[in-house]
C-alpha cells in the first residue's frame, strides 16, 4: 500500500541493522526451519545505506566505428547487506535511451549523479520500493545515450545488444569495467544472475527484443506499452502511420557523443527505412515476432487499449506468438492511451508486480501464476479478469456487409451481402468524424451497422478486414475502424493525458533519499461522455494488395483485394449498442494520406470482418435476436485456448 507523503515516517525504516537481522531470520530461514517457505519479500534492507555504483559493459559492438568495442554504462542500486551475508540477489533493470535526454515516467525523471559518478536519482520506483525488499535494481543507457558508447539504431542489434550484454555479465558471461574508459574490470559476484526487465515504450520493446534472443537468466519480462516488431510501428501494410522515420527518433535520444561520430549510422537507418512503406532487411532485424519461439521468459505484458503511439497490434501479434510457443504470460488492458500502469491503478499494479517478480526471480509461491491471466478495465477504474485471454470460447466470426435502405448506410450481419459501396477520400476527416455521422450518408466513408442488440457481445482478441475495392487514381489507403454505438463514458485517451489527469497531492513507495525520493504525485481518471467508442482499427496501402512487404501502382477501375489487420482489444458492446464497421480512406493524424484523392468502390459481397467473439457465432446469433444463420467458425488466429506452462518451484532459485 502507498504511504501518504505528508503521513511518512522515516521512522518506519528505524533500527534498520536490528531490523534487519531479525527480519532476515524469518524470512530467509529453510522451510524445514522456519515451517514455511516464504511468500513475499519484506522492506528489510536499509534503502539509504544501499550500495550505489556504476560499471560500464562491453558490448562486443563498434557501433560509432572508432576502433574500439562500444561500452554501455549501467547504473546499479543494490542493499548492503546480501553482500556482506555471502548471499547473491535477483536483478530488476530497466534499459532505455531516455535517462538523460527526456526522462521516464509522468513526471520525467532523469538520472542524477553524485561527483563520483554514481546515480543519486534513479528514475521511477523501482529502486525505492524494491531495493529493501532484497532485488538490485539496474538502469541502462542505451548505446548512443547518456554515458555510453555507440550509436542509437532504434531497435536494431545495437540497441538490444546493449541490454543483452548487461544479462550477460550479470550471468557471468561478459566484461564489464569500472569507468568508461578504463581497464580495471568489474565482476557481478553479488547477483545470482536471475534478472527480470521491465520499461515502458521504447524500455519495454528492449525488453520483447532481448528476450527474443533467448539470453539465459532473462527469467521475465514486463513490458508495457512495448513494440513487437518496428515496421508496424511506422507503417500499416505499406500506409505510413507518421511524417517521420526511425532516423529522427534516433536523432532525438542521441548523446552529444554519438551525434558527432554516428552519421554513418545514421545514414543506413535512412537508407534501410525508405518511407514507400516497403519491407527491407532492417525491418527484418527489428521484428521480434520472427523470434517468439526463442523466449524462455515468462512475460507479464500491460498495454492501454487507446494506445494510438505504440498500437494494440504490437501486442495482438505478439501475444499470440508467445501463445503458440507456450510462454508463462499475464496481461493487462487498460482503457488508457500510451500510460504506464502505475499512473492509473497505482496500489493494485505495485501488489501484484511484486507479487510477479517475488515469484519469478525469487521462485516464492504466492499463487500469481494460478490468478486470473488477464486483468481489463472494462470502464473507468472498473476492472474485471479472465481466467485465459482471449476466453477459450472465443472464435472468429466473419460479419458481413450489406446495403441498407440508403446509400452509404448499410447493415452488418452474418449473411454475404451484395452491391457496392463508394466512397471518396477525404483527409481532413478522422475515425471519429465518421463514427458521429454513421447513419447520414456521406460521401467519406461506407458504414455498417447491426441493429439494437438484444444481449451484450463481447469481442476479445485481434480482427480482420478484407475489402475488395476498385479506385479512381493509382494510389489509395483505407482504413477500417469498429465502433461501439451509444452513450458511454470513457477515459479520454485524445486528451493530453491519454486517460488520466494528474494531481499535486504525492503518494509514497518506499524509503527516500536527499536526492532520490519515493513520492510521485497522484493521478485520477479523466472520463468524457461519449456517443461512440472506436475501439479497433487497423490500415493499409492498396498498393500491397499483393504483398505485404513491397506496394505497386493500382490501375484505376480495377478491382483489388487486400486484408486489413485491426489492433487488438477487448470490449463488450452493451444490450441496446450497436456494433459498426467503417472503411474508409485517410485517417486523420493516424495516416498519411496518398498523393491522390481516390473515389473508392467496395464490393460487397466480397468484403468482410472476421472479428473474435466470445460465445462465436451463436453470441452473435443471441445478441442479434438470430436474425440470421449461423455459418461455422473458426478459431482465433494464433491463440485459440492461451496455454499457461508453469515451471516447477525447484526450477526458480
Amino acid at each position: 500500500m502507498p504511504i501518504p507523503a505528508r503521513r511518512m515516517r522515516f521512522t518506519t525504516w528505524r533500527s534498520l541493522a536490528t531490523a534487519a537481522t531479525a527480519a532476515l531470520m524469518a524470512t530467509f530461514l529453510t522451510p524445514a526451519a522456519a515451517g514455511a517457505a516464504p511468500r513475499e519479500s519484506t522492506p528489510v534492507y536499509s534503502y539509504e545505506h544501499a550500495i550505489r555504483e556504476a560499471v560500464w559493459v562491453d558490448t562486443g559492438l563498434d557501433g560509432d566505428s572508432d576502433g574500439k568495442k562500444d561500452r554501455v554504462a549501467v547504473d546499479i542500486v543494490r542493499p548492503r547487506e546480501p553482500a556482506q551475508q555471502g548471499r547473491k540477489i535477483p536483478v530488476i533493470m530497466d534499459a532505455s535511451p531516455y535517462y538523460s535526454c527526456c526522462g521516464r515516467g509522468n513526471e520525467s525523471q532523469l538520472k542524477t549523479y553524485d561527483a563520483n559518478g554514481n546515480v543519486v536519482q534513479m528514475p521511477l520506483f523501482y529502486d525505492n520500493y524494491f531495493v529493501p525488499r532484497g532485488y538490485a535494481f539496474v538502469g541502462v543507457d542505451l548505446a548512443g545515450t547518456n554515458r555510453s558508447d555507440g550509436c542509437v539504431d532504434v531497435g536494431g542489434r545495437s540497441d538490444i545488444q546493449s541490454a543483452k550484454a548487461v544479462v550477460d555479465w550479470l550471468n557471468g558471461r561478459a566484461k564489464a569495467y569500472t569507468s568508461r574508459t578504463g581497464s580495471a574490470t568489474a565482476k557481478a559476484s553479488w547477483t545470482n544472475g536471475r534478472t527480470g526487465m521491465i520499461g515502458k515504450s521504447w524500455d519495454g520493446t528492449i525488453a520483447n527484443g532481448v528476450a527474443a534472443t533467448g539470453v539465459e537468466g532473462l527469467k521475465t519480462i514486463v513490458p508495457i506499452s512495448g513494440i513487437s516488431s518496428w515496421y508496424d510501428y511506422y507503417f500499416a501494410k505499406g500506409a505510413p502511420l507518421y511524417d517521420s522515420g526511425p532516423d529522427w527518433l534516433s536523432n532525438y535520444v542521441d548523446s552529444p557523443d554519438a551525434q558527432a561520430k554516428c552519421a554513418a549510422v545514421q545514414q543506413k537507418i535512412v537508407d534501410g527505412a525508405p518511407r514507400t512503406g516497403d519491407w527491407t532487411r532492417f525491418w527484418t532485424e527489428r521484428d521480434y515476432v520472427k523470434d517468439a519461439g526463442k523466449v524462455k521468459a515468462s512475460v507479464f505484458a500491460v498495454h492501454g487499449m487507446q494506445d494510438l503511439n505504440v498500437r494494440t497490434k504490437h501486442l495482438g501479434q505478439w501475444w499470440n506468438a508467445l501463445a503458440k510457443n507456450g510462454v508463462e504470460r499475464k496481461i493487462w488492458l487498460s482503457q488508457t492511451g500510451h500510460v504506464d500502469p502505475f499512473d492509473y491503478r497505482r496500489g493494485a499494479w505495485v501488489d501484484t508486480l511484486h507479487r510477479w517478480f517475488d515469484h519469478e526471480l525469487l521462485g516464492y509461491d504466492n499463487g500469481i501464476d494460478k490468478a486470473p491471466m488477464a486483468d481489463i478495465e472494462r470502464h473507468p477504474d472498473q476492472w474485471v479478469t479472465s481466467r485465459v485471454w482471449p476466453p477459450s470460447s472465443t472464435d472468429t466470426v466473419k460479419l458481413r456487409p450489406g446495403q441498407g435502405t440508403r446509400a452509404g448506410v448499410g447493415t452488418l450481419g452474418l449473411t454475404t451481402g451484395s452491391g457496392t459501396e463508394t466512397f471518396t477520400d477525404d483527409p481532413q476527416l478522422s475515425e471519429t468524424d465518421w463514427a458521429a455521422h454513421i447513419d447520414q450518408p456521406t460521401p467519406d466513408k461506407a458504414g455498417f451497422t447491426t441493429g439494437p442488440l438484444a444481449h451484450d457481445l463481447r469481442l476479445s482478441g485481434s480482427s480482420k478486414v478484407t475489402v475488395t475495392a476498385t479506385p479512381t487514381t493509382a494510389t489509395a489507403h483505407l482504413s477500417a475502424v469498429l465502433v461501439d454505438l451509444g452513450p458511454d463514458t470513457i477515459r479520454d485517451y485524445n486528451a493530453a493525458g491519454e486517460g488520466i489527469t494528474t494531481l499535486t497531492d504525492r503518494t509514497c513507495w518506499g524509503p527516500s533519499t536527499t536526492g532520490d525520493s519515493s513520492c510521485f504525485k497522484v493521478t485520477k481518471a479523466n472520463t468524457t461522455a461519449v456517443d461512440y467508442t472506436v475501439f479497433s482499427r487497423g490500415w493499409a496501402d492498396l498498393g500491397n494488395y499483393a504483398s505485404d512487404w513491397k506496394g505497386v501502382p493500382l490501375t484505376p477501375g480495377k478491382p483489388y483485394t487486400i486484408t486489413l489487420d485491426l489492433a487488438a482489444s477487448d470490449h463488450v458492446v452493451p444490450k441496446g449498442h450497436r456494433l459498426a464497421l467503417i472503411v474508409a480512406g485517410t485517417d486523420k493524424d493516424l495516416i498519411d494520406p496518398p498523393s491522390t484523392k481516390p473515389t473508392l468502390t467496395l464490393d460487397l459481397s466480397r468484403t468482410s470482418a472476421r472479428v473474435p467473439l466470445v460465445g462465436g457465432s451463436k453470441a452473435f446469433e443471441k445478441a442479434t435476436d438470430g436474425a440470421t444463420a449461423a455459418p461455422s467458425t473458426t478459431v482465433l488466429d494464433g491463440v485459440g485456448e492461451p496455454r499457461t506452462v508453469h515451471r516447477v518451484p525447484g526450477d526458480r532459485l
